[in-house]
C-alpha cells in the first residue's frame, strides 16, 4: 500500500508564521538521456480539493492519474516553477550539481516569491531562503509530492518531444530510462545528442570501436 503524503510539515511553518510554503522536488535523476527537470509549487494556505487523497510520490502514481493531478496542480497552485538542466550540463557538472542548479531555477520562476522552501531530501544552500530538507519528502509531504508530480510530467512530456526529434530510441516509452530496448537501440544507432555521455552504459557505447 502507498503511504499518503501528509501536511505536517507545511503546519509547522505556518505555526512559525511562513504563509508562502514551496515543495521542491526533481526528476530524471538516474535516465541515461534527456534533462533533469525540477519544479517548485506554492499551494494556496488552505488548500481543500475533491482530488487531494490522488496526490501521492510521482513514481508510485499512474500515468494516466499524474496527467489528470498535473492539470489540477496547475489550477490550484498560488505559483508553479520548473527547471531544466539539459545533458551537456549534466556531463558537465555532474547530476548532483545539475539537480541542486534545476531546483534553484524553479524556485527562482515562483512568482510569488516562497518564503519557506520544503525540499526532497537535502537543502539548497545556495539559495537564500529559510528552508528544510526531508528525508523521502516525496513520499512523506504533500507539497514535495505535489512538486513531484509536476516535475515528473513535465519531463515526460519533453522526452515525448525529444521522441519526435530523435526517432528510434524510443524516448516516448522508457523516457530514456536504461531499459533493454533503450540500450539496444543505443548500440544500434549509437548516442543521440541528448544522451548523458558521462553515465556509464552510453560512455560503453563510445568507447567501443566502430
Amino acid at each position: 500500500m502507498v503511504e499518503k503524503p501528509g501536511f505536517i510539515e507545511e503546519k509547522s511553518c505556518r505555526i512559525a508564521g511562513y504563509k508562502r510554503i514551496a515543495g521542491v522536488d526533481e526528476a530524471g535523476r538516474g535516465p541515461l538521456a534527456g534533462p533533469v527537470v525540477a519544479a517548485a509549487l506554492i499551494l494556496p494556505q488552505k488548500f481543500k480539493a475533491s482530488w487531494v487523497d490522488k496526490i501521492a510520490d510521482s513514481k508510485y502514481v499512474t500515468e494516466t492519474r499524474r496527467e489528470f493531478l498535473f492539470q489540477k496542480l496547475n489550477l490550484a497552485a498560488v505559483g508553479i516553477g520548473v527547471g531544466v538542466i539539459d545533458a551537456m550540463t549534466i556531463d558537465m557538472v555532474g547530476i548532483a550539481k545539475a539537480c541542486r542548479l534545476a531546483m534553484k531555477a524553479a524556485v527562482k520562476q515562483l512568482d510569488p516569491p516562497p518564503d519557506y522552501l520544503l525540499i526532497d531530501f537535502f537543502e539548497l544552500p545556495e539559495v537564500k531562503l529559510p528552508q528544510k530538507g526531508v528525508i523521502e519528502g516525496d513520499t512523506l509531504c504533500f507539497s514535495i509530492a505535489c512538486a513531484s508530480i509536476i516535475a515528473k510530467v513535465t519531463r515526460d512530456h519533453l522526452m515525448l518531444e525529444f521522441d519526435k526529434k530523435y526517432p528510434g530510441y524510443g524516448f516516448a516509452e522508457h523516457k530514456g530510462y536504461g531499459t533493454r530496448m533503450h540500450l539496444d537501440n543505443l548500440k544500434r544507432l549509437g548516442p543521440s545528442p541528448i544522451h548523458r555521455t558521462s553515465f556509464q552504459p552510453v560512455r560503453d557505447v563510445i568507447s567501443v570501436p566502430a
